[in-house]
């Protein structure tokens, strides 16, 4: 497997948090400048799994079947008299995409920027073809 560049990935073990950290943050530059002026109170998290409560309230059985999860409140439901509010938060679950990565030989790079768009896709409130154009603007 390769990187975008036709490189070889630098891996010897699995890629660790900070390896899918440094690759959703080259995700986030290639999102278009006019969105991701609008990504400012979004943080970003890597964690190896869902945890039971989260699978639960998503109606998922396996943890290794949601690659990337989107908490808050989408902009298009915010009412601008809300009181401050915690930071919206997409979480990346490293060991389920892992599992995609190897699953389907995708680029590693490519697949944690498009987990991340899909989740902030969710931010926005976008539609499947609005994710589809965003994710092609990326590419």
């Amino acid at each position: 497997m390769t990187q975008t560049d036709g490189t070889p990935y630098p891996f010897t073990t699995p890629p660790s948090s900070a390896d899918i950290e440094a690759m959703a943050e080259l995700g986030l530059a290639a999102i278009p400048v006019p969105l991701r002026r609008r990504i400012d109170n979004v943080a970003i998290a890597v964690e190896e799994l869902a945890d039971d409560a989260t699978l639960d309230e998503m109606g998922i059985e396996s943890p290794f079947d949601l690659t990337g999860l989107y908490r808050g409140t989408p902009l298009h439901l915010r009412d601008s008299g809300q009181p401050a509010r915690e930071p919206d938060l997409i979480i990346l679950y490293r060991q389920a995409i892992l599992l995609e990565w190897i699953e389907t030989e995708e680029d590693l790079e490519r697949l944690v920027r498009s987990v991340l768009i899909h989740e902030i896709a969710h931010h926005f409130g976008f539609s499947d073809a609005e994710i589809e154009a965003l994710e092609a603007a990326a590419d």
